[in-house]
């Protein structure tokens, strides 16, 4: 097996061979509801693959025990992991409870009153994923992401309905431009509405519209986010946070193509494409009745996973120089820093990344690692006669040392040092990427290789 990455495209980026797939597995239900049912792995698939009574499971077992999302299944090196998704039963590799193990093949995975036996073909062989490091304003060269990019460019000229999962920071609006700006609908209007910033009292309102009067403070007519993304693209991110009471609602929107404004009697024909995103478990909250099962089918005709920063090998090099050229930094990051970088979890993933390249650009060589202490030199004369050594002055990491040396003569916490000079970054590199695009911040954004929503809140605190 070759122990090279196809990285086409991507500078500076170490790949961990041992994640590469060696080998195929099989999964078969040796007993239980739908024995005999076989699934294959050989690691090309977008995601991980998942057993459960979901519809949307790769392996759907039909057995009342199981969960609706039960364990996920992912080929790393020459084992398989199962990582149990919470369920309710447990997962067992033979007779022991597991939440996160590594086969090697022959073991018995047991799901509720299921038995499913593990088998790996040493000599199987894993369809090669294409090179390249973007898809659209998404980036990435690892392995993890690549085998993404198919699946993604199949569903930019869908019209399909597309559920986006992932951690925090993983990039789900992003991903969700890139599906709109990568598609027939890319001069359209793209639109973001996000279940977690709008208080619960107007969150009917924004979705759709109110006429003039319909409560308190409700002066004149307004258009929520279905009809302003008409012949568009509507985003709802965080939908899992979406008031169970709304959903019906919400699902008629969908299914029927029409709305009707709070206070309105007419309903409203409008026809956008429904992308969206959770950070939960949307099948565990179908399960706990937090969430209703036919929207949930209406959002999730597509499902596309976007992993972890952590499990994307290679991939923070080629992140962390990304955003060093987009905070107008000369070169590219310190050796040293994209070690330790490297080497760290990331658990707020590309958001908490972008965050600590800028602050290593506005800090300038502070956020280095220690270095080893030299070999004492001999002192100069005017140290040994007692004369103070040459102080050295700080880089001028920002555009007008002056900033820095007065935030350094407040004599600040080192916190509220670092934020103060964060925000006067931001600012300064809003004014500039702005004037560089006439102004435009749909643009400007794109260039900032941030989703436009996130660039306008910059915009917003650094005014």
């Amino acid at each position: 097996m070759s122990n090279r990455l196809d990285l086409t495209g991507a500078t500076s980026v170490r790949g961990l061979v041992a994640d590469l797939p060696d080998g195929t597995f099989a999964i078969t239900v040796a007993d239980g509801p739908g024995a005999g049912q076989r699934l294959e792995l050989d690691g090309s698939s977008p995601s991980r693959l998942l057993v459960g009574k979901s519809s949307t499971c790769d392996l759907r077992l039909d057995d009342p025990e199981v969960s609706r999302r039960h364990c996920a299944l992912e080929i790393t090196g020459a084992r398989l992991r199962v990582t149990d998704l919470g369920s309710t039963n447990g997962t067992f590799v033979d007779h022991v409870a597991i939440r996160d193990a590594w086969l090697s093949g022959g073991e018995t995975l047991r799901v509720g009153a299921t038995r499913l036996r593990v088998e790996r073909h040493a000599g199987g062989q894993n369809p090669p994923v294409p090179p390249g490091s973007s898809f659209g304003r998404m980036l990435g060269a690892s392995r993890a992401m690549r085998r993404l990019y198919p699946l993604c460019r199949k569903l930019a000229v869908a019209r399909v309905s597309v559920l986006i999962e992932g951690e925090t920071g993983t990039g789900k609006e992003v991903l969700a431009e890139a599906l709109h700006e990568e598609g027939p609908l890319a001069a359209r209007p793209f639109v973001v509405f996000d279940c977690t910033a709008v208080p619960p009292s107007l969150v009917e309102s924004e979705l759709f519209g109110h006429e003039r009067g319909a409560f308190t403070g409700a002066t004149a007519a307004r258009r929520g986010v279905f009809e302003q993304a008409d012949g568009g693209t509507l985003f709802i991110d965080e939908i899992g946070d979406l008031d169970p009471a709304l959903q019906p609602k919400l699902l008629r929107a969908i299914e029927r193509g029409e709305i009707r404004r709070v206070g309105g009697d007419r309903w409203i024909r409008v026809d956008a494409r429904i992308l969206s995103a959770t950070r939960r478990d949307l099948d565990h909250e179908v399960q706990a009745g937090r969430f209703r099962d036919d929207l949930f089918h209406r959002l999730a005709v597509a499902r596309i996973e976007l992993p972890p920063l952590r499990a994307r090998a290679g991939d923070v090099a080629l992140l962390a120089a990304h955003f060093w050229r987009l905070a107008g930094a000369d070169g590219a990051p310190p050796p040293a820093l994209i070690a330790r970088w490297s080497d760290d979890a990331w658990p707020g993933n590309l958001r908490e990344l972008r965050n600590a390249v800028l602050r290593a650009v506005a800090l300038g060589d502070a956020t280095l690692p220690p270095e080893e202490p030299a070999e004492p030199e001999a002192a100069p004369a005017s140290a040994s006669r007692g004369g103070a050594a040459p102080e050295v002055a700080p880089a001028d990491a920002l555009a007008g040392a002056d900033f820095m040396d007065e935030t350094l003569r407040a004599r600040l916490p080192l916190a509220a040092a670092r934020a103060r000079v964060v925000e006067e970054f931001e600012r300064r590199y809003v004014e500039q990427v702005l004037a560089d695009h006439d102004g435009v911040v749909s643009r400007a954004a794109a260039a900032s290789g941030i989703a436009r929503r996130h660039f306008q809140r910059i915009k917003a605190r650094s005014r």
